[in-house]
């Protein structure tokens, strides 16, 4: 059997990433199946397991991916604004995430079960990609909101992020949801990505506009 070589491997790998996220349109994590996703591939099914023995490592590398795109993104603010008000950093966060639907979608996700279920190198890799998103949000707070302190930035960091984790939740309802909570009796508002966002990163920056 010729050996692949690493282009070949890293385009598999990409393939089967790929596979994973169209599918992930109109499937929820639990029904997808590893089966399913190799047969939206033009190898073998059983060649996944070269690249991912779980399905839980092949949503963490759509998830890694996600956060890639969004600090490229991030760094863009970085490079091409020199100086934002409070209000405008807000807008460009928002603005940043809501391009972002898949990530958000990802991270209303059990992570517990998704990183317990992948190798070490695999969430390694992972933490890398989050890691760099933390710094770089650490980063715009520190250059365009200079009056706060390194505990006002770290305050910041650590309420956004968690914040992120419930956004898909609030924008995305489906009309079962929404049967149900009229069935209920609970209001409910309607808000888009950018809205939600922009409001709370306004909020948590009020001191400091």
């Amino acid at each position: 059997m010729p050996k692949v070589t690493q282009e070949q491997a890293n385009a598999r790998r990409d393939e089967i990433v790929n596979a994973c996220a169209k599918l992930y349109e109109t499937t929820c994590f639990k029904d997808l199946t590893l089966k399913e996703i190799g047969k939206a591939t033009s190898f073998t099914r059983t060649s996944i397991y070269n690249y991912f023995r779980t399905k839980e490592e092949i949503f963490l590398a759509l998830l890694e991916r996600e956060y890639d795109l969004w600090n490229e993104d991030l760094s863009a603010v970085l490079e091409e604004n020199e100086h934002l008000t409070a209000d405008a950093f807000a807008e460009k966060l928002a603005r940043s995430l809501e391009k972002r639907g898949q990530l958000l979608k990802l991270m209303s996700m059990n992570h517990y079960d998704m990183e317990s279920s992948s190798r070490i190198e695999n969430l390694t890799q992972f933490k890398r990609s989050y890691g760099r998103s933390l710094r770089l949000v650490t980063r715009c707070a520190e250059k365009f909101l200079p009056a706060m302190t390194v505990r006002e930035v770290q305050d910041f960091v650590y309420v956004f992020f968690p914040f992120m984790f419930g956004i898909y939740p609030y924008t995305y309802v489906t009309e079962k949801q929404r049967e149900a909570m009229k069935n209920a009796k609970t209001d409910y508002v309607s808000l888009t990505i950018y809205e939600l966002v922009f409001s709370c990163v306004r909020e948590l920056l009020a001191k400091f506009a």
